[in-house]
């Protein structure tokens, strides 16, 4: 096989890839309703607003074995005003629960770090509750290359 041929055959595969990945946010515009269900029963009624979350993760996963995650929260962490809890939940994994982590002001920063399994593509969604009751979110979807936790089928 020639050097030109290779090329062509590597640019035909990256051009097909590309446009899966063009294509796939805009099909999954919102979390599926087995999501939706869990992070309204972690809101408690509150409505889950964006802003004050920050989710951490490789958009592109090769990997997903171990993937880093990392959520960090702006809050002044103080008697009057802090986390209470955050929760880190995923859309295709056979368990919708990543990560629970209860905080107090004596934490002095929200901030919380983990290795995680994906089983595939899917979106993660990061939640904060905090002491006034009011529950903020951050969505990422992540492409997964080399799944994990699949289970045997046969």
């Amino acid at each position: 096989m020639t050097a030109q041929r290779r090329r062509d055959i590597l640019l035909a595969a990256a051009a097909a890839s590309a446009g899966g990945l063009l294509v796939r946010p805009a099909r999954a515009a919102d979390i599926s309703d087995e999501l939706a269900v869990v992070v309204a029963a972690f809101a408690q009624g509150a409505t889950p607003r964006s802003g004050r979350v920050r989710l951490d993760v490789a958009e592109l996963v090769d990997n997903g074995n171990a993937v880093p995650i990392h959520v960090s929260v702006d809050s002044p962490m103080s008697a009057q005003d802090h986390v209470t809890e955050i929760a880190v939940f995923n859309e295709r994994n056979p368990q919708r629960d990543v990560l629970r982590a209860r905080l107090t002001p004596a934490n002095g920063r929200a901030s919380v770090a983990t290795r995680i399994r994906l089983a595939t593509s899917q979106k993660l969604v990061a939640l904060a509750r905090m002491s006034d009751g009011s529950v903020w979110s951050h969505t990422v979807e992540v492409v997964v290359t080399l799944a994990a936790c699949i289970e045997d089928t046969l």
